[in-house]
């Protein structure tokens, strides 16, 4: 009887691991996951940022460009 208790308590105890190496394992995969998708976003958020940044750049040259180099050019023709 006390084989058959003992065996048990270790059938249980290594249930009871089992289970908690199961859940450690989901846990980080999940923390992976999250972290994943952290990543990806801002990482878009930077490419978004940068593209926003370089129009805004683009415009400010172009409204320079018409601003100042426009009228020299027709004040020289």
């Amino acid at each position: 009887m006390i084989v058959v208790v003992v065996v048990g308590e270790v059938l249980g105890m290594l249930v009871v691991v089992k289970v908690v190496m199961l859940a450690v394992v989901v846990v980080v995969m999940l923390l992976v996951v999250v972290v994943l998708i952290v990543v990806v976003v801002v990482v878009m958020l930077i490419v978004v940022v940068v593209v926003v940044v370089v129009i805004v750049v683009v415009l400010i040259v172009v409204v320079v460009v018409v601003v100042v180099v426009l009228p020299v050019v027709v004040g020289v023709m």
